[in-house]
């Protein structure tokens, strides 16, 4: 091969290279648009059919009773949380009102 056909297949390489990473690139980007459609207006008969279909939607939705218990397999084989040790709460609060009273010394 010749250094001219060697440079050219470079050259077309690198073109096509740059064509198949612009494809990507250039869909990330919103084409501009042009609307076609001018600004619909609706006729009083539509807005009430579209009015009726809302009225039917909430009415609807109102007819469906909320769910009151759960649906959990699992709810009979768990324990309940354990509650927090109160015994300690329990010494914290009588060693406060024994300084408050001023009766006895903590460690006494």
């Amino acid at each position: 091969m010749t250094i001219v056909r060697k440079t050219l297949l470079q050259i077309a390489g690198a073109v096509a290279m740059i064509a198949a990473l612009a494809g990507p690139a250039a869909a990330q980007f919103p084409m501009p648009s042009v609307n076609l459609e001018q600004e619909k207006h609706r006729t009083p008969q539509q807005i009430e059919h579209d009015q009726a279909i809302d009225r039917a939607y909430q009415s609807a939705t109102k007819k469906i009773p909320d769910q009151q218990t759960s649906n959990d397999p699992w709810a009979g084989v768990r324990t309940a949380p354990s509650p927090p040790p109160e015994k300690k709460k329990l010494q914290a609060q009588s060693k406060k009102q024994q300084l408050s009273q001023g009766t006895k010394k903590p460690g006494e």
